[in-house]
């Protein structure tokens, strides 16, 4: 036999990890990911399969365990810099083997298997846990969470500080960190499955999966605007669908009554999105070409109500009424600025904000024009107005008791009462069509009541008609925009929004 030299022996090592790149660089994108591949020395190989109809991940791994110093499992990966949020909504199949088994986000900086990392795992028996690595090699450290059994798992970086964000599906997030660990400026970040047994291969499914890019430090709020996913949420299962991307900036969609289209907001021009040939075509509003998202159509779909910036009344929002089709605006309100929020069920009348003598307060108007009727008249905002389907109440926000929360009237203005009343700032009720449900938007308390800004994590949250605890049908990053407008589905099965991420 023929004796190999060191220098053989190192090119054979050379060539043997030349073939190793080339095959994660030759691999086929995942859905949002770049590859997968098995991290350590791991005896039964993972797998992962995605389901772009679903927009579903499905993955398999195996691996003796990922702690102490060194970890073995299966992962779904892609390169990412700078900061990031990752979210999905995950789940094991099956009862598994181990109940230290364990699925999850993770962070590396390397796929070397004692790569400094920092995951957020939940294991196979409820335990959830912030677990990290600060340096090639060391031992593994832990932040347990007082949730247990979270489905909803979000992982975010910020700089050197790592947050990790859990829950059961319906409720908010509860929250636990790391701060000063210093991975690499470019790392490897993904979804992983850990079945804590070498001779064991556990299946997972991850839904909802997002890959969050937020504004950079120098971005400007109402200059800039990072890009926007179209999504539609299914009431019963809480499942969400991407149906439409653009790098750009889309706000506040409309469903409409025959269930065919979406209406939106774009750079100052609304757009219908045809729901089954999925492209959006702009709609002809005329000279109106400065809307912002307080756009509404009738209950029966044929008219469309409009807020354009208008330059003969120094830029102020003024409400304007058009043929769904598209055709010349009919000019309602004589004042601005004024904010269309709804239109009553029979289409005779308008109501919206308008700031008159520097207080915003609900306005309601006859749909061919005239003398406005002020409904509100509390110290502070009143906004997002909207009647019932059946006209006997018009639901808005108002922060006159401090923060902001959900209120309903008489559509007459009398008998106003609060229908919300918790830590959140709770904004733009919407009454599913058949009367049984009220979606709204709930921002954080480190937001001012008063405002509802961009590109912040917001909970979009589900409360019966007669009233109960909201319950979050959906965790968000977004806020101005999501969810201004009416967007049910006509057959209240399904809601549609708007999530953002930076695109380009």
């Amino acid at each position: 036999m023929q004796k190999r030299t060191r220098n053989s022996w190192q090119a054979i090592i050379t060539l043997i990890l030349s073939v190793v790149a080339t095959s994660f660089s030759q691999q086929k994108p995942l859905g949002l990911f770049e590859g997968q591949t098995d991290v350590g020395q791991v005896i039964n190989p993972g797998s992962a399969t995605y389901d772009a109809e679903k927009q579903e991940y499905t993955i398999t791994g195996s691996g003796t365990n990922m702690w102490f110093d060194r970890d073995e499992f299966h992962l779904v990966w892609k390169r990412m810099k700078g900061n990031f949020i990752l979210r999905t909504r995950a789940q094991f199949i099956g009862q598994g083997v181990d109940p230290h088994r364990k699925l999850g986000w993770i962070v590396r900086a390397s796929l070397d298997p004692d790569s400094p990392h920092v995951n957020a795992a939940v294991h196979g028996d409820g335990l959830t846990s912030l677990q990290f690595r600060r340096a090639k090699g060391d031992s593994t450290e832990e932040v347990k969470s007082s949730v247990k059994g979270a489905d909803i798992i979000q992982l975010e970086r910020k700089g050197n500080t790592y947050i990790m964000s859990v829950a059961v599906f319906g409720e908010t997030f509860v929250t636990d960190q790391v701060a000063d660990l210093a991975l690499s400026a470019e790392v490897y970040v993904g979804l992983f499955v850990c079945s804590h047994n070498k001779d064991v291969i556990e299946k997972a499914v991850f839904r909802d999966v997002r890959i969050i890019v937020p504004p950079g430090d120098n971005f400007v709020p109402y200059r800039e605007y990072i890009g926007s996913n179209l999504e539609v949420l299914d009431i019963e299962s809480g499942n969400r669908r991407i149906i439409h991307r653009s790098p750009e900036s889309l706000q506040a969609p409309n469903w409409t009554p025959d269930g065919k289209a979406l209406i939106y907001n774009h750079n100052g021009r609304l757009y219908r999105f045809d729901l089954a040939e999925k492209k959006p075509v702009a709609i002809n509003t005329d000279f109106a070409t400065s809307n912002n998202n307080d756009h509404v159509l009738t209950f029966d779909g044929k008219m469309l109500g409009i807020s354009h910036h208008s330059k003969d009344d120094e830029n102020k929002s003024i409400i304007y009424t058009l043929p769904v089709q598209g055709g010349k605006p009919q000019r309602i309100t004589a004042k601005g600025p004024s904010y269309l929020h709804g239109w009553s069920p029979d289409g005779k009348f308008l109501i919206y904000t308008a700031e008159r003598n520097g207080d915003y307060d609900i306005y309601k108007i006859s749909a061919q024009g005239g003398e406005e009727t002020r409904l509100t008249s509390a110290p502070g905002l009143d906004d997002g107005s909207e009647y019932t389907p059946d006209g006997k109440y018009i639901y808005f926000n108002s922060v006159r008791g401090g923060t902001m929360q959900i209120w309903r009237m008489k559509p007459d203005g009398s008998e106003q009462e609060e229908i919300t009343d918790d830590e959140f700032n709770n904004w733009f009720p919407h009454i599913s069509p058949d009367g049984k449900w009220i979606i709204f938007l709930s921002y954080s308390k480190a937001v001012a009541p008063g405002d509802h800004p961009f590109y912040k994590q917001v909970y979009l949250r589900l409360m019966p008609f007669e009233g109960g605890k909201p319950k979050v049908i959906a965790y968000v990053y977004g806020g101005q925009g999501t969810i201004n407008v009416p967007s049910w589905s006509p057959d209240s099965k399904q809601v549609a929004f708007v999530s953002n991420t930076d695109l380009k």
